[in-house]
């Protein structure tokens, strides 16, 4: 009697113990959820991380290269050179 009160004691532990791995806190079900968020936000990561050097990139060159500035000056201002001449083709619309 006291073996087969001990060997289910030993089967009820164990399968608690089953339980509480495959379920509880820090189970394997949880730890793999815990790997997918960290793959997930090791590739956000490595994408932020690639715009923030093209930005760093970008504001050196601004820093420096005067001929960025004269590109951001003629598309976005709309501005020409001293001593230039500016032509503006106007196409006349079709009439109806």
């Amino acid at each position: 009697a006291d073996m087969k009160l001990l060997l289910v004691i030993l089967v009820v532990l164990l399968i608690a113990l089953q339980f509480r791995l495959w379920t509880g806190e820090g189970s394997i079900a949880e730890i793999s959820a815990y790997d997918e968020k960290i793959a997930s936000q090791s590739a956000e990561n490595q994408t932020l991380q690639q715009r923030n050097e093209a930005l760093l990139q970008e504001v050196a060159d601004l820093k420096t290269g005067l001929d960025s500035i004269e590109e951001r000056a003629r598309d976005e201002l709309g501005m020409i050179k001293k001593g230039e001449t500016f032509f503006l083709i106007v196409e006349e619309d079709p009439e109806p």
